[in-house]
């Protein structure tokens, strides 16, 4: 049970037809540049960085942002310092709330992220004040019609993966950091293309929210800080009960 998996799996489809593209795509370059920078340029010999292509491809960036962010990367073209960064805190009805990303500015980005916690009801805290209930993960999605369950579970257990979840329309897999180059390997060489792949913080206890009012304040912040152009994932450790999810997606 994963509050990141349950309001994410919105996130995730609205972006494909999501007007902020130029945000999207800009994440998405700068997790090529990253991928380039420490595994190399040539996507045949670096995982991570043929399945943030394949990432970026899915939602159209264009061939010639995707070279720029390898180049960049590699140093070939305008090198980039991008360090990596990660807030926690609280949001409404005390959720605990994690946003990881890259930035090349730590003190432009802090007081943004800070501001955007405090407009939406909740407040930065220091570090490892909610980070206690989370744990490193590796999460990759995959579309669930690419295998069946059984070869599915089959290959990415052999691979290291600690578990399979079939969700709606995509299997989930679930790994320690240390397995995540070896599952997307596998997957890879099981012809399965990737929908999305990251390490992030998964929590490992879930608040269940069944009123309205807190799911929409507490999908405004994730939402909030997701759309954050130096934030590559959030994680928060909350789920929204059904009948409330089925009121807000005909909101």
């Amino acid at each position: 049970m994963s509050g990141h998996s349950h309001w994410a799996g919105i996130k995730h489809k609205k972006a494909l037809v999501d007007a902020k593209r130029g945000k999207l795509w800009s994440k998405l370059a700068k997790a090529i540049i990253i991928a380039a920078k420490q595994g190399g340029g040539n996507p045949d010999d670096n995982i991570r960085l043929r399945a943030a292509i394949e990432e970026a491809r899915a939602v159209s960036l264009p061939k010639d942002n995707i070279t720029r962010a390898i180049k960049r990367g590699t140093g070939e073209l305008d090198p980039v310092e991008l360090e990596e960064v990660l807030y926690e805190g609280y949001g409404p009805s005390g959720i605990a709330v994690m946003a990881s990303g890259l930035t090349d500015n730590r003190n432009r980005t802090a007081p943004e992220i800070r501001k955007i916690f405090e407009v939406c009801g909740g407040k930065m805290g220091q570090s490892g004040c909610v980070s206690w209930n989370f744990d490193k993960k590796g999460v990759i999605e995959v579309a669930s019609d690419a295998k069946g369950e059984e070869e599915m579970m089959d290959i990415a257990i052999e691979a290291g993966a600690d578990d399979v979840e079939t969700l709606e329309d995509t299997y989930k897999i679930t790994c320690a950091p240390e397995s995540f180059d070896a599952v997307l390997e596998s997957l890879n060489k099981a012809g399965l293309q990737t929908q999305h792949a990251e390490i992030t913080y998964v929590p490992r206890d879930a608040m269940v929210i069944d009123d309205i009012n807190v799911a929409r304040k507490a999908l405004k912040l994730t939402d909030a800080l997701d759309e954050h152009e130096d934030v590559q994932n959030v994680s928060a450790n909350f789920v929204i009960a059904d009948e409330i999810l089925a009121q807000l997606e005909e909101e």
